[in-house]
């Protein structure tokens, strides 16, 4: 064993346990620090200064996470999850996993937004709502408890809110953000009403009691109420990952944002949502599988991942609008993480495996999604247009830039020798290898058909000829670019790690099952 690794963790082992805690913390307290430099200091001027604090912030919490994951808090190798605040908290690899994404993609999204909000006078109030939106999210990995993760939830879900209608005098900016509140609020209400029921049926609200209390058959009587309840909780989650039929929000919000937030929302929030449904259906509601066949959560998800995958795939070959052909291929991506939930069996030996494919894929979807985004941020930022003609002859401006951007298109469509490829295989693979080789089959071929509209983003940019609107393109943003690289880079180099990644995601989600 590597002696740097062991000494990293004894040192962690030493700290006290609500240090676990330490990168929701420190997002929490970077959001407030925004606040108070504002506060006391404002300047109108001092977008770098909050930009700065807040990729610090990002930076150290990721830090903090990436230190823990190698030292193994919370697995199995070390003792197992940690639980705090009478167990309503729990720290364990699949948290941190999912966390390490969160403050990755917050990170980028940040330096890409110092050149976005350039000039802009509330540029405090944008960083300290996507801190509190990422530390909401981190507190979602981390719910162990119901209560826990609707408080978390509404905590990731209103900075959102605001942050899409960030540009108040842009029409289409306010349109959306409205509308992903108004929605947001119905579908707070139906998955808080699911808690209920389940509350009502099993008498907890933490997972581990309510997962007590279905194996044991003691609800046997209240079936018809705790499969409302689990129905509704799980259209919640539907809602926050964007998946059909609950997806009409993400393209009109995605196209009115400010397109940093975009990528924020159609990476990490996403990510957000898949983690507390994981957590919850597999190890609160996994006994159901087994002891009321008629509460077949598994199919509702199989279902649910068929049509997400469909819809998405061929509603984004029909756009001609860039940033929404990525909205709806975002919403693509979903169906494909559902599997994860899809192919779980009631104490299936591959379950750990085809979560953890799942884990893996969310995991370079971040990189390579929020690249994409940053990408039409820059466009955005020229003011060039929105259609693919307008992206006609880009490499002659940016040709770095329209290089990374294929390298996200072609790793989002799956294509050999990209991470995105290997993400997809795993999933499938382990899909198949639990016997749901039908939803595998769906995924390759809706991944195949998704080539076609990221291949004209590619065809768009490198082979099609300017038509004269990149003459207003007068210098390369600095933040953006360096976002979009290291995005790329970070895509690239996911090829030869992903071993690792997937590793790690395989023994965090196989916990859950033990």
């Amino acid at each position: 064993m590597d002696p740097t690794v062991v000494t990293t963790a004894a040192l962690q082992s030493q700290l006290p346990e609500w240090t676990a805690l330490g990168p929701v913390i420190v997002l929490g307290l970077t959001g407030l620090l925004l606040l108070t430099i504002d506060a006391i200091w404002p300047k109108r001027n001092a977008n770098t200064t909050y930009a700065i604090v807040s990729a610090a912030g990002a930076i150290i919490a990721l830090g903090i996470t990436v230190w823990y994951l190698v030292a193994g808090t919370g697995q199995e190798t070390h003792g197992g999850a940690i639980t705090l605040f009478s167990e309503a908290i729990v720290v364990d690899g699949m948290a941190l996993f999912f966390t390490a994404i969160f403050t990755s993609v917050a990170a980028l999204v940040i330096v890409a937004s110092h050149d976005y909000l350039k000039g802009h006078e509330n540029s405090a109030e944008f960083y300290s709502l996507l801190m509190f939106a990422t530390t909401g999210m981190a507190l979602m990995a981390v719910s162990n408890s119901l209560v826990t993760v609707f408080v978390s939830l509404e905590m990731a879900s209103l900075p959102s809110y605001a942050l899409v209608g960030f540009l108040k005098k842009d029409r289409g900016s306010v349109e959306a953000s409205l509308k992903y509140f108004l929605i947001g609020a119905l579908s707070s209400a139906v998955f808080l009403f699911g808690i209920s029921l389940i509350y009502a049926v099993t008498g907890s609200l933490l997972l581990t009691e309510i997962s007590a209390q279905f194996a044991d058959g003691g609800v046997a009587g209240f079936a018809g109420v705790a499969g409302i309840g689990v129905l509704m909780i799980a259209g919640g989650f539907a809602y926050k990952t964007a998946s059909v039929p609950f997806h009409f929000w993400a393209p009109e919000a995605y196209e009115g944002a400010p397109a940093p937030v975009s990528a924020f929302l159609s990476s990490a929030s996403k990510a957000a949502g898949f983690v507390v449904a994981f957590r919850v259906f597999a190890e609160a509601f996994m006994p159901l599988l087994e002891v009321t066949p008629a509460i077949d959560w598994a199919l509702a998800f199989a279902v649910l991942a068929v049509l997400t995958m469909v819809v998405g795939n061929f509603a984004a070959a029909t756009q001609e609008n860039v940033k929404r052909m990525l909205a709806y291929s975002s919403i693509g991506h979903a169906g494909y993480a559902l599997i994860g939930l899809a192919a779980l069996t009631a104490g299936g030996p591959h379950n750990g495996d085809v979560m953890g494919a799942a884990m893996a894929h969310l995991l370079i979807y971040g990189f390579m999604n929020t690249g994409a985004f940053l990408f039409i941020a820059m466009v955005e930022y020229w003011g060039v247009g929105r259609t693919f003609e307008d992206y006609a002859g880009l490499s002659q401006k940016a040709p770095l830039a329209c290089v990374a951007m294929a390298v996200f298109m072609f790793s989002l469509a799956g294509l050999p020798v990209f991470g995105g490829f290997f993400s997809k295989y795993a999933l499938f693979a382990s899909a198949v290898s639990a016997g749901f080789w039908w939803l595998a089959a769906v995924g390759a071929v809706t991944s195949a058909l998704s080539l076609y509209y990221y291949s004209r983003v590619v065809k768009a940019i490198w082979i099609e000829e300017p038509n004269g609107n990149l003459d207003v393109i007068e210098s390369k943003p600095t933040g953006l670019y360096a976002a979009i690289i290291f995005a790329a880079v970070a895509t690239v180099l996911l090829l030869p790690g992903f071993p690792i990644a997937l590793e790690t995601a395989e023994a965090a989600a196989s916990a859950l099952f033990a």
